[in-house]
C-alpha cells in the first residue's frame, strides 16, 4: 500500500511494502535533505487581493513553487493507487497531515494484526529451528515498532513455549532451568542444540550406511561361499568316482578274472569246453 519511495538515481532505491512508518520516515529525510520540510507544516501566507508590495508578491510566489515541489515529491513516493487518491491535495502540509491521518487510523489494526501473528506463532519440526527464531524475533520486532514493549524474561519464556513438537524434552530442560537466561543465551543455546543434532543425525545416517554395506558384502561373500562349497562337493563327488574305478581295478576285477579261469579249467576236468 505505502508503496515505492521515489528517490533519485544515487540517493537510494525503490522500497515497496505496507510499512507507512517506515515510509514516513524515510521521506521526511529526503525532504528535509532538499530544505523542503517545513513545507510540511507551514500554513498559507496570506496576501491581500490589493497589495502592491512587489517584495511580499515575489515572497508568496517563491513558496508556491517550493511547496509545489515537496507537494509532487510526495506524490510521486505513493503508489498510482494512492497518488490518485491523494493528487487532489492542494498544499504539502494538506497532503501530509491526510496521510498521517490514514495511518493513525490503520495503526491500531496493524497492532491487533502482529499481535495476533505472535499469539499464532508455533514452531514446526519441518523447518530449522535457527529460521524460525529468526522470524519469532521479526515478529516481537514489529511488537516493539508500535510501542508495545516485552520483557526480556517473557520474550524468553515465549520463545522456549514455541518451540517444535520434537524438542519436546530439550524444552521440559529449559522450563526447569532455575537460572533466568536472556535472551541472547537462549538463542545461542538453541543453535548449540541444533547443531548437535544435526550432528547426530548424519553420524546415525552414516552408521545406516555403513551396517547396509556390511550386510551387502556379508551377502555378496555367502553367496561366493555356496558356489565354492558347491565346486567343492562337485570335486569330491568326482574324487569318490575316481576312487570306486580305482578299487575296481585294482581289487574287484582281479578276483572276477580268477574266478572265471578256475570255472574255466573245472569244465576242462570234465571234458567241457567254454
Amino acid at each position: 500500500m505505502w508503496h515505492n519511495l521515489l528517490l533519485p538515481k544515487g540517493k537510494g532505491r525503490r522500497n515497496s511494502g505496507n510499512d507507512f512508518k517506515r515510509w514516513h520516515q524515510k521521506m521526511l529525510f529526503y525532504l528535509t535533505t532538499l530544505n523542503l520540510a517545513r513545507f510540511l507544516s507551514e500554513e498559507v501566507p496570506i496576501v491581500s487581493e490589493g497589495e502592491t508590495d512587489t517584495q511580499k508578491r515575489s515572497a508568496m510566489d517563491a513558496w508556491g513553487r517550493r511547496d509545489f515541489l515537496c507537494r509532487n515529491y510526495i506524490l510521486n513516493g505513493l503508489s498510482d493507487t494512492l497518488y490518485n487518491v491523494y493528487s487532489s491535495a492542494t498544499t504539502a502540509r494538506a497532503l501530509w497531515e491526510s496521510l498521517k491521518k490514514k495511518y493513525k487510523t490503520e495503526d491500531a489494526g496493524l497492532k491487533k494484526f502482529i499481535v495476533g501473528k505472535f499469539l499464532d506463532f508455533k514452531m514446526v519440526d519441518s523447518k530449522t529451528v535457527m529460521n524460525q527464531v529468526q522470524e519469532f524475533q521479526m515478529i516481537l520486532h514489529d511488537l516493539h515498532a508500535e510501542g508495545m514493549k516485552l520483557s526480556e524474561s517473557f520474550q524468553v519464556a515465549a520463545m522456549i513455549e514455541k518451540l517444535p513438537p520434537l524438542w519436546k524434552d530439550f524444552k521440559n530442560y529449559l522450563k526447569h532451568k532455575r537460572n533466568e537466561m536472556g535472551l541472547e543465551d537462549l538463542i545461542v543455546r538453541l543453535r548449540i542444540e541444533e547443531d548437535n543434532r544435526l550432528s547426530e543425525m548424519k553420524s546415525g545416517k552414516l552408521q545406516i550406511e555403513a551396517k547396509a554395506n556390511l550386510m551387502e558384502q556379508n551377502g555378496n561373500t555367502s553367496i561366493k561361499r555356496k558356489r565354492v562349497d558347491y565346486k567343492a562337493k562337485k570335486g569330491r563327488a568326482k574324487m569318490i568316482k575316481g576312487n570306486c574305478y580305482i578299487v575296481a581295478n585294482l581289487i574287484i576285477w582281479p578276483r572276477i578274472a580268477d574266478f572265471l579261469r578256475k570255472i574255466k579249467r573245472m569244465f576242462q576236468r570234465l571234458g567241457l569246453y567254454l
